[in-house]
């Protein structure tokens, strides 16, 4: 079974890739969080969890859900890892996950999809992204073999940085700049709640047609990336910057 965590859609791609390939169901994680629902799955032999990298781990909601969420006849599983530059030393946490889930662990994958980060860095236009995404098909077919194949991932790179930003900063990460106080909504809002519908987290509701934000965020970026109006900012980081989804590449 492949689950799937996406906030702009490099994910979803993804794991619509493996299901497609593999002929294995595809289990939305975004709806099962946001419906807070841990109910025991049958997932068969093999579990295939693909996620975006936030702050060099896999989403903190996610690990968190797997704790939580009995896998009745699982015994192995892969990480697929996106992210918009390199996922650090995320491996080492994986296999601690699978081991607490008592899965034998398959490795981890890191592939390079588009920057979607908006509150921190640079996003990019669709023209780059659609670069991107069709450099990153190798590394998606690759790992897609590796699990028709039953291996391992081969070892991800690892080094100092790396044990640094997923060991030291990924903590400090969370608790000084995830948070959804910087952002911003104009009077170029329709009121269409867009915002709030795509909130794995329930963070967002409207008041007086407007979106106001809980303290429950994990920074997916999905209610700025997909405003149809282009109304949210995230304080003064994001003004300028593209609103980057995949979907846009579809289209």
């Amino acid at each position: 079974m492949i689950f799937c965590f996406s906030g702009t859609g490099n994910s979803r791609y993804i794991a619509r890739r493996f299901a497609e390939a593999l002929q294995e169901p595809l289990t939305d994680l975004n709806a099962k969080i946001r419906t807070r629902d841990t109910s025991p799955i049958q997932t068969g032999r093999d579990v295939i969890l693909i996620v975006p990298t936030y702050a060099w781990r896999i989403p903190r909601v996610v690990s968190d859900w797997l704790i939580k969420t009995e896998f009745a006849s699982a015994e192995r599983i892969w990480f697929v890892m996106d992210c918009g530059s390199e996922i650090g030393n995320a491996a080492k946490y994986n296999r601690r996950l699978a081991e607490q889930k008592n899965l034998q662990y398959m490795g981890t994958v890191q592939i390079v999809m588009p920057e979607n980060y908006i509150a921190l860095f640079a996003t990019p236009e669709a023209e780059e992204a659609g670069k991107i995404v069709q450099k990153a098909q190798p590394d998606v077919e690759a790992a897609i073999a590796s699990v028709q194949a039953g291996r391992k991932f081969p070892a991800p790179r690892n080094n100092m940085g790396y044990r640094i930003m997923s060991g030291i900063i990924n903590p400090f990460f969370y608790r000084l700049i995830v948070k959804a106080d910087p952002f911003r909504v104009s009077d170029a809002c329709v009121g269409c709640g867009q915002c709030a519908s795509k909130c794995p987290l329930n963070n967002i509701e409207l008041r007086s047609g407007k979106p106001v934000w809980g303290k429950q965020c994990t920074h997916c970026m999905a209610c700025i990336s997909y405003c149809p109006a282009k109304a949210i900012e995230y304080g003064k980081r994001s003004v300028g910057k593209p609103r980057y989804r995949f979907e846009e590449l579809e289209d």
